[in-house]
């Protein structure tokens, strides 16, 4: 059967033509030899052919150039679909109703025929036509017998993975579709919480509630279970993985269309759980005034447009058509993917929106001042930092001129450009920090608070000692971990249960705050859209989560079981590796209580202590002494006498300073 199919596929498509055409001839005359039947029986039944033969010549001289003219013959089988049986009905009906006319005009002169002939003859031809096709469809797709699976002695296991799907209704057939025209899995069964479909087939499927999912086990031997619910709530798809945690299944899911729409994924893609649905947040519906109060139709420019909350932010201000949008980015390889699916993304949506790259680094303040000044930057976001704490915690000279520094040539620069807004991309980490990183963007933070008060402050460095007027609004936004980010663990957990395992955790208390990058870049959006000036906004990150908590459900999710004490035969271990240098075991949001809300609830802005400009001028000057001569003793010093509850572990080591002291 399986030579002969592709023996059929192989045909040139003239021979494929000419054998639909003799076919479908041939069945013309079953369709009208059986109406004869039908109508006469086969007692009573003389030979048709002796006193009709014109009857049967006439027929499919009718009926094969309608059937050409409605496209019957241009159809491709494997992907015939309810539009073409419309197409049969249509051209068949329409071919009845001539030969009917063909009949009253011809038996008017020569000989009479049963009136029931032609609708006999029409839905003879309806059910053989159509028929055939949908059967050779299914032959031609290779799975003729999964449509059978619930007869006797035709189930048949093709050595594919069995997959289930969870959702029933139109997402879940077209993925089971998808999936019997790939035949890289083979559906067994649907899962659904539609009680009117609990038990039923569907597409040649059996539906299964949610609470009988041991037994569809059983009955289909699944191993994998693809989610097709896209319209489903967060909170609701927490709740259906918190059920299928306790089978062993690994579970996947389905793009949802906003995705596809967008371009991001492409319709066969089948995607790990997404993580932030475990989180079971709805993310709050973004209010559009504040999405386009500092973004449409303005100049807009994004440092470390390249970097993970930096490219999202792209991608949020993008929709929001800015007249211009600059990218600014240190390292090429991120500037070109970031440009790449931008300008597909404008050239897709035909978006009137000028994409500007521009290379360069924000501790080259010339270079910052001349690209504010000359294309008359409206507002800027600023993502550009070091945020890996180990990596900052023992490059300390790097961490200072980067985060410290580099933010506050970024913030002089728009000061002197006057630029609008200025929206800083701040981290729970500088709230009471045990780490470099930590405190590095409390000073950056204290930098804008400091500014933002000044009508016409002195900048820093200049020699000169001319005021500036101070024109432009400082605001800064601070949340915990983005799911996905660069140096986040998710990507690691997923890297490691690819690899069988263990999965790596710090400590069994640690907890942490989690975000999706989307929510955090449009809640930033909004954020900076209110302030005042000196704002600290803070965004609810919802509640903490326990990472050995998080690690067990990727493992239980990925159809696998967790290696412990209590279960020596699991698949994957969980490893305790220790706090690394200068890490915490929960982050804060806030320094004290003195919190208050805004007009969205979910993001609040705290009312923190900070030194005025000419004090912290005076205590950055230090601090770049301090790092010129490398003196990180000194520069030990500064950070707990500047930052609010900066408490470090121990002494800290910049691992250049060191391996050159060695050397001496």
């Amino acid at each position: 059967m399986d030579s002969l199919r592709m023996w059929m596929l192989g045909l040139p498509r003239r021979y494929k033509r000419i054998l639909q055409v003799t076919t479908d001839v041939l069945l013309v005359w079953l369709a009208l030899w059986l109406a004869f039947v039908v109508r006469l029986g086969l007692d009573d039944l003389n030979n048709p052919l002796l006193g009709h033969a014109w009857l049967f010549i006439s027929a499919p001289l009718i009926a094969i150039p309608i059937f050409i003219r409605f496209g019957m013959y241009r159809a491709v089988m494997r992907y015939f679909g309810n539009d073409a049986l419309i197409t049969i009905a249509k051209a068949v009906s329409l071919s009845a109703l001539f030969l009917a006319l063909v009949v009253y005009w011809y038996s008017n002169h020569k000989t009479v025929v049963p009136r029931s002939i032609i609708f006999n003859y029409w839905w003879l031809s309806l059910t053989m036509i159509g028929g055939l096709r949908l059967v050779m469809r299914q032959y031609f797709l290779g799975d003729w017998y999964a449509t059978t699976q619930h007869v006797p002695f035709t189930n048949r296991d093709n050595g594919l993975p069995k997959v289930a799907i969870y959702g029933a209704g139109a997402a879940g057939n077209q993925l089971m579709a998808a999936l019997r025209l790939d035949r890289a899995m083979r559906p067994v069964a649907f899962i659904d919480d539609d009680e009117s479909i609990a038990d039923r087939v569907i597409s040649g499927l059996q539906v299964f509630r949610g609470t009988d999912i041991q037994r569809m086990i059983e009955m289909t031997g699944a191993e994998e279970v693809l989610l097709a619910i896209p319209s489903a709530t967060r909170s609701r798809r927490r709740e259906i993985l918190a059920l299928l945690e306790n089978f062993p299944l690994h579970v996947r899911s389905v793009p949802s269309f906003m995705d596809l729409a967008s371009g991001r994924v492409k319709v066969d893609d089948i995607q790990e759980v997404d993580i932030a649905d475990l989180l079971g947040r709805d993310p709050v519906p973004a209010q559009g005034d504040l999405l386009a109060h500092c973004i449409t139709g303005q100049t807009v420019m994004v440092t470390g447009a390249g970097g993970s909350i930096g490219s999202e932010l792209c991608r949020q201000i993008i929709a929001l058509n800015p007249k211009t949008l600059l990218l600014f980015e240190h390292s090429e390889f991120n500037l070109y993917n970031i440009l790449g699916e931008l300008e597909q993304r404008i050239n897709r949506e035909a978006l009137a929106i000028r994409l500007l790259p521009l290379l360069g680094s924000i501790r080259n303040p010339k270079h910052l001042y001349d690209t504010m000044s000359m294309w008359s930057v409206d507002t800027v976001y600023h993502a550009a930092a070091y945020k890996h704490v180990p990596m900052v915690e023992h490059n300390i000279a790097e961490g200072i001129l980067n985060n410290v520094i580099g933010t506050l040539n970024t913030a002089q620069a728009a000061l002197q450009a006057n630029v609008a807004n200025f929206v800083l991309i701040s981290t729970d980490k500088a709230v009471r920090p045990t780490n470099v990183m930590g405190s590095t963007k409390r000073i950056a933070e204290m930098t804008l608070q400091a500014l933002s008060k000044e009508v016409a402050p002195v900048l820093f460095g200049d020699s000169a000692n001319v005021a500036q007027l101070n024109k432009t609004r400082f605001t800064m936004v601070r949340f915990g971990n983005v799911l996905g980010s660069s140096g986040s663990v998710i990507p690691l957990f997923h890297k490691q249960i690819k690899a069988g395992g263990p999965l790596t955790v710090t400590h069994p208390k640690i907890t942490r705050y989690f975000m999706t990058i989307p929510e955090a870049a449009q809640l930033v959006i909004q954020a900076g859209s209110m302030g005042l000036g000196g704002d600290v906004f803070v965004l609810d990150m919802g509640e903490p989560v326990k990472i050995v908590t998080l690690a067990e459900k990727m493992i239980h999710l990925s159809g696998l079981s967790v290696r412990s004490e209590r279960n020596p035969h699991g698949d994957i271990a969980i490893e305790f590796t220790g706090l690394r240098p200068a890490e915490k075991l929960y982050e804060e949001l806030l320094i004290g209580d003195n919190v208050s809300p805004t007009p969205h609830r979910m993001i609040m802005t705290a009312n923190e202590d900070y030194l005025s400009w000419e004090a912290l001028k005076g205590t950055l000057s230090e601090l770049l002494s301090a790092v010129s001569q490398e003196d990180f003793s000194r520069v030990r010093q500064l950070l707990r006498q500047t930052v609010s509850g900066y408490s470090p572990e121990g002494e800290i080591v910049d691992w250049v300073h060191q391996q050159r002291r060695t050397k001496l």
